[in-house]
């Protein structure tokens, strides 16, 4: 979110998801496996691709949307940077920028064309291994596109440069005018269910709900004023902050409600170090994960299916979820959560979801306007919806962005932090694969049935110099750690790399993947890290 957030003012999805198939003449996709990871979705742009609407895939991986695509733009992990400033130098140069949109609507236009300049299609090229033809005719037909939407994912963001990379992206769609109208703007497709949700609620450390600044002072006396009680005036640490915290004593205890760090994040054997440190650790779950292992306390949580209120996806659509059977510990995790905090010294007396939803909006401006009766009557709003008579926002930043003018941010190619070497000659990325969603899914016998193991994608080339065939197993290390997987030999991945996803206890990539961090957002960079095979 902290890329757009610099650049538009705000974090969000810019449009909906249905203008995908209604208005868009062109999807620019890069590192963002959305059949897959986003069926939905995806499933969307393949109809919007088989009515006319040009698609264009920028993806190492060979994935299923490279077969309905008008361009395939085959990068090198790492490259993203380069590659958009490289297609920026071909529009200004031929003159296709949207030459009004940026003298009215932006500022520090003058420094990103002095950046990007440097980037010639030949060097970008050499770079990207992208064919110099091709980035000019992608250029072309972006920058001249009327109705071009760009979407983007983890692919985008799970690397040191992640921010920069999203700020590159947001340039582009400024560049070329491409902002406040229906089929146009830049989309993150969040990584999961209600991600947009828990950080529009605040649950980041620097932001209130509603992304209300926690420094500024008329919010923290806002805030103060509603909740009767002091609130900090500093920004909170990050996840990754927390574990080196602990690692160093400074933070003693962490509750720990439906995450299972231990498999999810990078460098796993770093985070196993800090839950050991921790003098007192309360995970809330609905299995016996590899964290609550962890616990000095395991609390009953419920899941979806057992709780009322509201998710928020990717395009900011507040929608009702009500529960279809009664919550199997006996309470919602809405009240062990009031019941602790109780405990401790502040009461906290909800009687029900739509009471704390109330209490929310009413602090959060972009929000006031919703609430379960218009949930109910019209089954779903976007925000920004300031008034119970706004009917929603489809499509942000129309006549200024949010922050007024939007703010072109240059950034020069940054290369990963770690890439293969003489000792770690493989370059290891990771992503999801349709059958399994996160660490979860492994738990239930009937998806085991279609997908109980590991299978990591080897090239063949790579293969045969390995003497490996699709089933055998290889011991992949890291200088972080090591796992055994079966391979899958196929060419949807290039010479040199191999692919795994992170679904599997048995196999837990991210003992492998990189320490290092973006240093804006604390996002792991779970996509280029450097490896060493070995059959077994």
């Amino acid at each position: 979110m902290a890329g757009l957030a610099t650049t538009f003012g705000s974090g969000a999805m810019t449009n909906a998801i249905s203008e995908i198939t209604t208005d868009a003449e062109l999807l620019f996709l890069i590192g963002t496996n959305t059949t897959e990871a986003h069926p939905v979705t995806g499933y969307k742009m393949r109809q919007a691709a088989r009515r006319g609407c040009k698609l264009v895939v920028c993806d190492p991986r060979h994935i299923d949307l490279v077969d309905e695509a008008d361009y395939w733009l085959r990068q090198k992990p790492g490259t993203d940077i380069p590659l958009i400033n490289g297609l920026m130098h071909i529009i200004i140069k031929e003159g296709l920028e949207d030459k009004k949109f940026i003298e009215e609507r932006t500022e520090n236009y003058e420094a990103l064309k002095a950046t990007v300049e440097n980037y010639p299609p030949e060097y970008v090229a050499e770079l990207t291994g992208i064919p110099v033809d091709v980035l000019y005719e992608v250029a072309r037909l972006y920058a001249t596109t009327d109705r071009a939407m760009i979407f983007y994912t983890l692919g985008i963001t799970e690397h040191i440069c992640g921010t920069r990379n999203v700020m590159s992206l947001a340039n582009l769609a400024m560049l070329t005018g491409h902002m406040g109208r229906a089929g146009v703007g830049v989309c993150p497709i969040r990584g999961q269910n209600n991600v947009q949700g828990a950080c529009d609620m605040g649950a980041l450390p620097n932001v209130y709900q509603g992304y209300q600044n926690v420094t500024l002072p008329a919010v923290k006396e806002k805030f103060e004023k509603a909740w009767g009680r002091p609130m900090p005036d500093k920004i909170g640490l990050k996840i990754p902050e927390m574990f080196e915290a602990a690692h160093e004593g400074k933070v003693k205890a962490m509750y720990i409600l439906g995450e299972n760090p231990v498999l999810t994040d990078p460098n796993s054997h770093h985070i196993r170090g800090g839950l050991e440190a921790l003098e007192f650790l309360v995970v809330q779950e609905l299995f016996l994960t590899e964290t609550a292992e962890y616990a000095d306390v395991i609390l009953p949580a419920a899941s979806f299916a057992e709780c009322d209120g509201t998710f928020s996806n990717t395009e900011r659509r507040v929608q009702r979820v009500r529960k279809a059977i009664e919550p199997i510990p006996g309470r919602a995790n809405w009240q062990t959560i009031c019941e602790m905090v109780s405990r401790m010294g502040y009461p906290m007396n909800y009687e029900s979801p739509r009471e704390i939803w109330d209490e929310m909006a009413s602090l959060a401006p972009s929000m006031t306007g919703i609430n379960y009766d218009r949930l109910e009557e019209l089954g779903s709003l976007q925000w920004p919806c300031p008034s119970t008579d706004h009917p929603g926002t489809q499509f942000m930043h129309v006549g200024k962005f949010t922050r007024g003018l939007g703010l072109f941010q240059p950034s020069d190619h940054i290369p990963p932090g770690e890439m293969p070497d003489e000792e770690y000659p493989f370059l290891l990325s990771t992503g999801r694969i349709l059958q399994h969603y996160n660490v979860t899914t492994p738990y239930s016998k009937g998806i085991m049935s279609v997908w109980n193991k590991e299978m990591a994608e080897l090239n063949p080339a790579d293969a045969e110099k390995m003497g490996v065939k699709t089933g055998d197993k290889l011991k992949v290390t890291s200088r972080r750690g090591e796992v055994v997987t079966a391979v899958r030999v196929t060419d949807r991945v290039m010479p040199g790399i191999i692919w795994m996803s992170f679904h599997y206890s048995e196999t837990p990539t991210n003992a492998l993947t990189s320490h290092h961090l973006d240093p804006i957002t604390g996002t792991g960079e779970y996509k280029v890290c450097a490896v060493k095979l070995e059959k077994i």
